[in-house]
């Protein structure tokens, strides 16, 4: 396990600044997780930290000591990529075995005894003997762990790496990489998704990134429950947050009002009114959408099947102690 703290790190590619001036600490054997909008520089900062690209100011440390020129290979980390970047000539033995066999002082029992316990802990031993080409995308991407398994990592850096599964296999895999933190002792992990159920289900803290820069570092639930801004607020959770402004924000003294969806009740004596727009029922709840005035539809989360239609005017009331508060800077009032 390693310790990772940035101080004040910035990236520029030529004129364009990419990582703005990033202070982070991630202690040893969190699961911290990545998330931001397309382009606000996640990808870029987990590269960096791994050593793949160099910091253009400030400071990385590891357990204290700076990083910044130490290569890829000193550094203790092993990367798993969305990509697999598996070897398609060689068997999944041989691919997991492959950065074993490059260090020196590795002899083939003790190879054999890191690849198998990998194998083990991610149910790949029976295809050891395989090509990458005769496995599904699930289990290239368990192969792609193993390797970085066997290497016994100080920290292990995750870039989108369920990106290219289906959705049933996202779960199963994500399921694996929580018991791999489990079972590894907590090893530092650090995971780069877009996908809002694997940042709140995996990670310790969230760190949500937005234009290079850190928006906010916090639990799943204290980004949840208390946002600092309106961005996090609108970026976590799904459905996003409904933002009513206007008349509606000013009648609880605030410039824009914000409330989520499992928040909102449809009732005779709601105090707003909107028209049903769209409905759908996915089985243990359902979304209906309205149209109310707002740039974007609202949406109200129920319990059960929804009786309503499109076209059908129905009142709605927030719960009054959910209503998040936000002045003209999207800053919460609280």
């Amino acid at each position: 396990m390693a310790s990772i703290e940035l101080r004040n790190v910035r990236k520029s590619f030529g004129v364009v600044d990419v990582i703005k001036g990033v202070d982070l600490s991630i202690k040893k054997g969190e699961f911290m997780v990545f998330v931001g909008p397309s382009g606000c520089g996640k990808s870029t900062l987990l590269r960096l930290i791994s050593g793949l690209e160099d910091i253009t100011s400030g400071e990385m440390l590891f357990d204290g000591q700076v990083v910044n020129a130490l290569a890829p290979s000193k550094r203790g980390i092993a990367m798993v990529f969305q990509s697999y970047a598996l070897y398609p000539h060689m068997t999944v033995y041989e691919n997991m075995a492959f950065g074993l066999t490059l260090e020196k002082g590795k002899d083939k029992e003790e190879i054999r005894r890191r690849v198998e316990k990998a194998a083990d802990m991610l149910q790949i031993r029976q295809y050891l003997d395989r090509l990458p080409k005769q496995l599904s995308g699930g289990q290239r991407q368990r192969v792609a762990i193993g390797r970085a398994i066997t290497r016994d990592p100080k920290v292990f850096l995750f870039d989108e790496p369920l990106s290219n599964l289906d959705a049933a296999l996202r779960v199963a895999t994500r399921i694996e990489i929580a018991k791999l933190h489990e079972e590894m002792n907590n090893v530092t992990m650090i995971y780069v998704t877009h996908d809002q159920v694997e940042a709140m289900t995996l990670a310790d803290r969230i760190c949500v990134l937005r234009d290079g820069l850190v928006e906010q570092v916090g639990t799943p639930l204290e980004l949840y429950e208390k946002p600092d801004s309106i961005f996090v607020a609108g970026f976590i959770g799904s459905p996003k947050m409904n933002f009513l402004a206007g008349e509606k924000a000013a009648a609880f003294n605030c410039t824009t009002l914000g409330i989520r969806g499992e928040h909102m009740q449809i009732k005779p004596d709601g105090i707003w009114e909107g028209t049903v727009i769209h409905t759908e029922n996915l089985g243990a709840d359902a979304y209906v959408y309205l149209e109310m005035g707002t740039e974007e539809p609202v949406v109200v989360r129920l319990e059960g099947t929804a009786q309503h239609h499109s076209g059908d005017r129905v009142r709605v009331s927030p719960l009054e102690d959910k209503i998040h508060r936000f002045d003209e800077a999207g800053k919460p009032i609280r």
